[in-house]
């Protein structure tokens, strides 16, 4: 029922943490921090480029397609374009302060590259990373889909109820509705309590069951109007909890395209 998004203040925090650490880092092995941080801003842009380009485009459209061969040629020009770019930046570096004699910032050329090897080494971690991120996601898809298709394979909700087992349709679910330790299962023909977290009902209904509301989850295939604040199903009105009404909306309207 939640689809998760990826957080860009992760990103941000990560290339504002390599800035201040390389900084800093070749700021005490030339003397001077002014050109460390120089150094790094030129060459930063370009690093993250080349890093976003292998990572959301190089490697979803032909890694993960296992296109190997089209992978590593496209990844070896990346980063040919990349290293020419790195250098044309820092030629443009020295020269610019050459003219304006700008002595003092002006680290020995190996150190410069030392901190484009650095720079390059970052962007394989990022790198490996997100790898990792994207096959623990893709793992969890496969994992949800999988649980989702054995949920499917009933046509009925099994649950406890004075202690006989009840087989209930989910067709025939309208809602289920939370009352503590208890739950209490709205059917078409007949209403149905058993003792059961209303979480833990949540996790054992397929796609097709939306949670609205912390007493509340109901069968989005019986909605018959809804709003902001609540739904109808069936003849039942229900209120939509508003920490669930951001979601609510999201998923019913990418449900409704």
């Amino acid at each position: 029922m939640n689809k998760r998004s990826e957080n860009i203040y992760y990103h941000i925090g990560y290339w504002i943490f390599v800035l201040l650490v390389l900084t800093k880092t070749f700021g005490l092995s030339w003397g001077n921090n002014t050109a460390a941080f120089f150094f790094v801003c030129m060459l930063l842009p370009i690093v993250i480029g080349t890093s976003y380009f292998f990572n959301y485009v190089l490697v979803p459209k032909y890694f993960f397609t296992k296109r190997y061969a089209r992978f590593a040629f496209y990844t070896f020009c990346t980063a040919v374009v990349s290293l020419y770019l790195e250098m044309l930046v820092l030629v443009f570096s020295f020269v610019f302060m050459v003219n304006l004699n700008y002595q003092s910032l002006s680290p020995g050329a190996s150190q410069t590259k030392l901190l484009a090897a650095v720079l390059y080494l970052l962007v394989i971690l990022w790198s490996f990373f997100l790898m990792m991120n994207q096959i623990r996601e893709n793992q969890q898809t496969i994992e949800k889909l999988v649980s989702e298709n054995e949920k499917m394979k009933k046509s009925f909700l099994e649950v406890m109820s004075n202690r006989k087992t009840r087989k209930i349709p989910y067709d025939d679910i309208v809602y289920v509705e939370s009352m503590a330790d208890y739950i209490r299962i709205v059917a078409v023909k007949e209403k149905i309590v058993s003792k059961e977290k209303i979480s833990h009902m949540a996790s054992r209904l397929p796609d097709t069951f939306l949670r609205i509301h912390r007493s509340f989850i109901i069968n989005t295939e019986r909605i018959k109007e809804r709003s902001l604040n609540e739904v109808l199903v069936d003849d039942v009105r229900l209120n939509i909890g508003k920490s669930y009404r951001k979601e609510v909306k999201e998923l019913l309207s990418s449900a409704a395209n």
